[in-house]
Order: C-alpha cells, then sequence, then structure tokens
C-alpha cells in the first residue's frame, strides 16, 4: 500500500497553510468554503483520501484501549439555513464531531457535493461510515448508495436510501405540546410551516392535526400557512383579519415562531388574545407559550454510537432511533 499523504504536501499543492488544510478536512470553522473546496480537490488528486493504513473489513477498535481508528464522513448540506451557523444544526454537528474524538475516529466533513466534487475521489475503502446531517438531496443519496458503505441520517428520511436514521420524536412531542394547551382550554389553532420543507416540519403538522381530531376539534387551517415559505410567513401573518386569529398559532420551530411573534407585536395584538407556540428551543429569549426541548448534541452523539454498532454488525436490519424531548409549557400571565 502506498505511503499515507502529509498535510504538508495537500497545503503545497492547493497554495494554502497547513493550518488551513487542517480545519478544511475536519470541518472547522476559519476557512472559506471556496477553500476548503480547493482544499479537498487537491486532497483527492493526491490521493489522501485512498491512502488509509486500514480497510473498512479489518478491526477498527483497538481492544486494550477502547479507542477505535479511521474516519468517518459528515455530509452537510449547507442549504438555505442549514449550516454550521444554525442554532439548530451546529450543536447537532457538534455532538457527531465530540463523540468521534471521544472514540478516537478522525472526522472529514463535506458539503453537499456537486456531482464533479469530493466523492468522484474517495476510495470506499478509505471511508468507515457516512454521517449525514439534514436535508440531503435525493440525487446524492443515490451517489451515497453506490459506495456501500455504512450510513447514518440525521433528522432526515427518504424512501430510496434503507439506512439506520436517528430522529427527534416529532410525532409524540407535538401531540403532547397540543394536549397540554388543549387542557388549559386553547381551542382554535393555526399550524405554521411549510410541510413540505423537511420530515420533522410534516411529522409536526400530522400530530398536530391528528390531536386535535382526538379531540373533537376542527382543524380550519389556511392553506397559505402551510405552503408558504420560511420568508413569506410574515406576510401570510399580517393579512389574516384581526377577527379571524386563532387563540394560538402552532409554529414548525422557534424560527417560525419568532416571525409569528414580531408580526403580532407590529399588529398591536397581546399575546394574552394570539399566543404562539415553537419547536426546537433555538431561541430561548421568544416569548412563546410553549416549545420542545430537543437535545440537539444527543442527536448528533447517538448517531455516531450508531455508527459504530452498524459498523461491527453489517448484516442486521436497518434501525430508526427516536429521541424523545421536554415540552416546555409557559404561563402568560395567568392568563391561562
Amino acid at each position: 500500500m502506498g505511503r499515507k499523504v502529509t498535510m504538508q504536501e495537500i497545503a503545497d499543492l492547493a497554495g494554502v497553510s497547513k493550518f488551513a488544510v487542517s480545519r478544511a478536512l475536519s470541518g472547522k470553522p476559519g476557512v472559506s468554503e471556496k477553500t476548503r473546496e480547493m482544499i479537498q480537490k487537491a486532497a483527492g488528486q493526491l490521493g489522501y483520501f485512498k491512502s488509509t493504513p486500514k480497510s473498512r473489513n479489518e478491526e477498527l477498535r483497538d481492544t486494550d484501549s477502547g479507542q477505535w481508528s479511521g474516519t468517518i464522513v459528515v455530509l452537510f448540506p449547507n442549504i438555505r439555513f442549514q449550516n454550521r451557523d444554525s442554532l439548530y444544526w451546529g450543536p447537532i454537528f457538534d455532538g457527531v464531531s465530540v463523540r468521534l474524538n471521544q472514540k478516537g475516529l478522525d472526522i472529514l466533513t463535506l458539503t453537499e457535493p456537486t456531482s464533479d466534487h469530493v466523492f468522484s475521489l474517495l476510495n470506499p475503502d478509505a471511508i468507515h461510515g457516512i454521517i449525514t446531517v439534514g436535508t440531503i438531496s435525493r440525487q446524492i443519496l443515490l451517489d451515497i448508495k453506490e459506495l456501500h458503505i455504512p450510513i447514518v441520517m440525521v433528522d432526515h428520511f427518504d424512501p430510496t436510501l434503507h439506512c439506520d436514521t436517528i430522529l427527534t420524536d416529532n410525532f409524540s412531542c407535538m401531540q403532547e405540546m397540543i394536549t397540554k394547551l388543549i387542557s388549559k382550554g386553547y381551542k382554535s389553532f393555526q399550524f405554521v410551516g411549510n410541510v413540505g420543507y423537511a420530515q420533522s416540519f410534516y411529522e409536526r403538522w400530522i400530530a398536530f392535526r391528528a390531536t386535535l381530531e382526538e379531540f373533537q376539534l376542527e382543524c380550519k387551517q389556511r392553506p397559505e400557512l402551510i405552503d408558504a415559505e420560511e420568508d413569506q410567513v410574515e406576510q401570510a401573518i399580517a393579512a389574516i383579519p384581526a377577527d379571524e386569529l386563532p387563540e394560538v398559532f402552532v409554529c414548525a420551530n422557534d424560527s417560525n415562531a419568532k416571525k409569528v411573534l414580531g408580526v403580532l407585536h407590529n399588529r398591536g395584538i397581546a399575546l394574552t388574545q394570539c399566543a404562539v407556540t415553537g419547536f426546537d428551543n433555538t431561541h430561548e429569549l421568544i416569548p412563546t407559550l410553549a416549545t420542545v426541548d430537543v437535545n440537539k448534541e444527543l442527536l448528533g452523539m447517538r448517531a455516531v454510537d450508531i455508527m459504530l454498532w452498524r459498523i461491527a454488525n453489517p448484516q442486521s436490519s436497518f434501525e430508526k432511533t427516536l429521541v424523545y424531548a421536554d415540552v416546555i409549557l409557559r404561563d402568560y400571565n395567568g392568563n391561562k
């Protein structure tokens, strides 16, 4: 087997510092996306991704130290609001990174590649697994499938790719939150969030609708509130006549809730008249009536645990892991 390519060799070819190469290949901040991509291509040309001292078929764990060895790819979309700076996706990535470091594994972070990107440079035998974070395009998932290596998807599901997944228990958590609000006397609700944006949004919408039906409350949903893109939410809320406002806007996440709260404030509508709930607990200071505290770091850490189990048990049936979260219910001046 050929010698291992060094960081300095990659730096020399890319015309950057060794420090930049280290940051880029480990997914750490401090380099631009353009520079990161240039470094990845240079590394691929030198055979960096094809020069691992171990193959995936060899034993990966040192039984004496309990440590593992090898490289796990973390695929991050970096589209729309899905990036390392996100209050939701960033902590998930941090959880993945922390757990890989604890286990002694190397991390190679890729933003969602184009057809001529680094996937064409990867040797499947040099990569022990891929963890995807968030929504990944179907074409990329099909490309990943062709690599025939273990895959764990975090907070995303696609029927075209059978693999292990880990998600928040969106249905049960939303069901609990709506049930608690109904028990406090609220009867009129509107869901806010594009249900086609993500699997999690769709699951929260289904739970919202099912819970209202369970309590025999009519769901008079305004279609524009579940079809609108996030940047159109404010316009849709502002257009609702005052006498048609619900008692509670149930938002798909805290980001949507923040926008709705802003519109209500601008219209001079008190939260005791029209309340707002969120999900994910990414904006702790906004005055939502309720939210769901998703343990984002845990999702990332458990994704690594699942990956290591899959590597050790390649023939076992794929699993969907649901992580429950805590419902936080607040009180608007004792109104309810």
